[in-house]
């Protein structure tokens, strides 16, 4: 079974209260299972326009990583992410070969 990630690219507007998303969203990664591959590292973009930071997250199908997106835990941490942040998100299935 294919593995399901998290593509969000986020610019942030206030870091310090962007922190408070970041504390809580580790309840839901935590439930589902999630592990960060990338987390805001320096990135080159070499075409096209893309946001500041990048974070992929890896679980282990497509369905756990769309229950954790629709849980009461993430969307509460969601709620202190809207509000600091722009992004875009997509949830992908991966790739098996």
């Amino acid at each position: 079974m294919p593995k399901g990630y998290w593509v969000a690219h986020v610019d942030v507007h206030d870091m310090d209260r962007y922190k408070d998303y970041i504390a809580a969203n580790g309840v839901a990664f935590a439930e589902y299972g999630a592990q960060f591959l990338i987390r805001g590292g320096a990135q080159d973009v070499v075409e096209g326009e893309i946001r500041s930071r990048t974070v992929v997250l890896e679980f282990k199908d497509l369905a756990t990583a769309k229950a954790c997106y629709a849980s009461v835990a993430y969307q509460d941490a969601k709620a202190l992410r809207d509000p600091v942040s722009n992004g875009d998100l997509a949830i992908v299935e991966g790739y098996t070969g």
